[in-house]
């Protein structure tokens, strides 16, 4: 997994949620940022720290919690949405990149247990 397409869009993935940090922050918001902040840089570090694991349990487990912070970054863009901090195209952008980690992730998890 040295250079796949789920560590590369994971990682233009952080990058975007920076960036909308970033703007979050100049709008004075402060709490929903932090979370996503957190939660959407956080998919890509376990999906890089997964390619280091110490064993097979430990790969999944790590692309797991990748999985998990895709969801709570998912729930995070909604609520921006809905309470206006970004605009439907924005939301729809950030949502599609989301939705498109979390569905590798799953593929990547049933691959690495062996189809389950």
């Amino acid at each position: 997994m040295s250079d796949s397409k789920l560590k590369r869009q994971s990682m233009d993935f952080s990058v975007s949620i920076i960036e909308l940090v970033k703007c979050l922050k100049a709008q004075k918001e402060s709490i929903i940022s932090n979370q996503i902040g957190r939660s959407g840089t956080s998919i890509g570090a376990n999906i890089h720290e997964a390619q280091y694991a110490h064993s097979k349990a430990d790969f999944i487990a790590k692309l797991q919690i990748a999985l998990k912070e895709a969801n709570e970054t998912g729930y995070w863009l909604e609520l921006l949405s809905r309470t206006g901090y970004i605009d439907e195209v924005q939301y729809k952008k950030l949502n599609a990149a989301c939705t498109s980690l979390r569905v590798m992730l799953v593929s990547s998890i049933r691959t690495a247990k062996g189809g389950d």
